[in-house]
């Protein structure tokens, strides 16, 4: 994501604009000195530091690599980038960048998260009842996301809250444990999330709680939500 998702650079809903104008899809592709290692059946079959980045709009990020490294892994061949191949993620039982797993797909450079403590206001309301009011928040910028707050537990009506089973990776925040609010006879299935053990740029979102306005009335005081 970033560079061609959402409201990235090269995004069909880009933020900005460039100049000069651009139509069309462009495809960016730009050497990714990183150490990636794929292994398969307990076995590395792919160690290499010569990988290209792909970032293609409407398509995940993938890495590249050349076709001689690949071996035996399919590899579909990348027109912009002659002599070089683009290895399905479900090919590998395992990925790694520089030692750390990966889950679902590269992680993007270009991808920032920014974790701020600030006083803009949160109230959360479900079920007839208010689960949050308070200015004691954290405020996460993240590329090519919308600004969301998260809040301390001891400012919600933990009362309400349990722990769903549901869990969710973010190759940027970590897990992510998911909460419902049951009060009286109504349930609203994972309303809240948290990570318990984020990566070290999410640190200080560590056990904090957010909210998923499409299940629960949300007012959060930044910008396109209040």
């Amino acid at each position: 994501m970033s560079l061609v998702a959402g409201t990235g650079p090269l995004g069909r809903d880009r933020a900005g604009r460039l100049s000069p104008p651009v139509a069309g899809d462009l495809v960016y592709i730009e050497p990714h000195p990183r150490r990636i290692q794929a292994v398969v059946d307990g076995r590395t079959v792919l160690d290499t530091e010569g990988a290209l980045m792909v970032h293609r709009r409407g398509e995940a990020l993938s890495y590249a690599f050349a076709a001689d490294e690949v071996g035996d892994l399919p590899g579909t061949p990348v027109p912009e980038a002659p002599g070089y191949v683009v290895v399905s993620w479900a090919a590998a039982d395992a990925w790694f960048e520089e030692g750390r797993r990966l889950v679902h797909y590269p992680p993007n450079p270009y991808h920032r998260v920014d974790c701020r403590t600030t006083t803009r206001a949160l109230r959360v309301t479900a079920a007839g009842i208010t689960l949050v009011d308070t200015v004691d928040t954290v405020i996460v910028f993240e590329t090519s996301l919308r600004p969301r707050l998260y809040v301390d537990p001891a400012a919600v009506r933990a009362d309400v809250l349990r722990r769903s089973s549901t869990s969710s990776y973010c190759n940027y925040k970590g897990y992510a444990t998911y909460w419902d609010v049951v009060a009286g006879d109504e349930s609203i299935a994972d309303a809240a999330w948290s990570y318990e053990d984020p990566m070290p740029e999410s640190r200080p979102i560590t056990g904090l709680l957010s909210f998923d306005e499409t299940k629960v009335t949300v007012q959060a005081e930044i910008p396109g939500h209040m």
